[in-house]
C-alpha cells in the first residue's frame, strides 16, 4: 500500500490527533505531517479570528460641516448625534413637573426589575431615577449609579446621603466605558441618554461586557415616530433606528412598551454565548 493510502486509512479509523502517531510513517516524514498539521489548524483558528474581527467591525462614524445646531457634526448609523446636557441645566432634571409631563412613576412601575438584583443606571445625573430604583430593588438589590461628569457625581451623592439611600453606587464614567464591574449587573437602563453618547458603539460593547447572563439593557427614549412630541428631533429615537444600532452588539430585541405619554421602553437581552472582548 502506498504511503499516502495507508495515512488514508489510519486518519478514517483513529481520531486525526491519533492518526499520524499510529501510522507507520517513517520518523521524519511523520513530523513534518504533524508540523503540518498544527500550521494548518493554527491559520484556520487566525481565519476564524479575522473574519470574526471583521464582522464585528462598526460602521464608521461620519463627521459632516453642515449640521443641526443641536448636533455634534458626528453622525452614527444615519443618526446625528446631539448634545451633552450638562450640569449645569441639572435643575431641569428635579423640575416638579416632571411626573406630570412623563409620567415616570408609571416608568419605574412598568420595569420588570425585581427586588434584589442589580441594575445600573447609565448617565444618572442628579439621581432623580436612582433613587426610585433603589427603593424598587430594595435594600438586597443595589443600584450602579453612573455619570461622566464629576459633578452630576457630587450631586448625586450629596442627595443620597441626604435622603439615607444605602444601595446605590456612584461611578465617574468615560465617554467610552461606563466603568462597570463585568458580569455585574440584571440590567442596564438609560433614560433619555443613549442619543447623546458620542461614541455609541463603544459604550455599547462596555456595557454589554458588563451584563450578567441573560442580562437586559432598557432604553427610554422620548418618541422619533411622533412629531407631537414637544422635544427637539435629536433628543427623541424611533423604535427602529434603536433596533438598527443595537444589531451589531449582543443584544436581541424582546419588547417595547408603549405605556408612558412620550417616551418608549425598549428592551433588550444578552444573547445566550461568550462575553464579547
Amino acid at each position: 500500500m502506498r504511503l499516502a493510502h495507508l495515512h488514508l486509512a489510519c486518519h478514517a479509523r483513529n481520531p486525526p490527533e491519533f492518526a499520524i502517531k499510529r501510522c507507520r510513517t517513517p520518523p521524519g516524514r511523520a513530523t513534518i505531517y504533524a508540523v503540518r498539521l498544527k500550521c494548518d489548524i493554527a491559520l484556520f483558528i487566525l481565519a476564524a479570528l479575522l473574519l470574526r474581527s471583521a464582522c464585528a467591525e462598526p460602521p464608521p462614524y461620519e463627521f459632516r460641516e453642515q449640521h443641526s445646531p443641536d448636533g455634534i457634526g458626528k453622525f452614527y448609523m444615519g443618526r446625528e448625534i446631539s448634545h451633552v446636557m450638562g450640569h449645569q441645566a441639572a435643575d431641569w432634571l428635579e423640575r416638579p413637573e416632571r411626573n406630570a409631563e412623563e409620567n415616570t412613576e408609571l416608568l419605574i412601575k412598568s420595569l420588570p426589575v425585581k427586588s434584589g438584583e442589580v441594575i445600573a443606571d447609565i448617565g444618572a445625573g442628579t439621581g432623580y431615577f436612582t433613587r426610585q430604583l433603589a427603593t424598587k430593588v430594595g435594600p438586597k438589590g443595589k443600584v450602579l449609579a453612573v455619570d461622566i461628569q464629576p459633578e452630576m457625581i457630587a450631586l448625586l451623592t450629596n442627595r443620597m446621603a441626604t435622603l439615607r439611600v444605602s444601595n446605590v453606587q456612584a461611578i465617574l464614567g468615560t465617554i467610552v466605558d461606563p466603568n462597570l464591574p463585568a458580569a455585574s449587573a440584571d440590567w442596564v437602563l438609560m433614560v433619555d441618554v443613549y442619543h447623546e453618547f458620542s461614541h455609541p458603539y463603544e459604550m455599547m460593547h462596555a456595557i454589554c461586557k458588563s451584563l450578567k447572563p441573560n442580562g437586559k439593557v432598557i432604553f427610554v427614549e422620548f418618541r422619533g415616530e411622533d412629531p407631537a412630541v414637544p422635544i427637539k428631533p435629536l433628543h427623541k429615537m424611533t423604535e427602529a433606528q434603536v433596533r438598527k444600532e443595537m444589531s451589531l452588539h449582543p443584544l436581541e430585541f424582546r419588547e417595547t412598551i408603549g405605556v408612558l405619554p412620550r417616551q418608549h421602553i425598549i428592551i433588550f437581552q444578552k444573547k445566550f454565548g461568550p462575553a464579547p472582548n
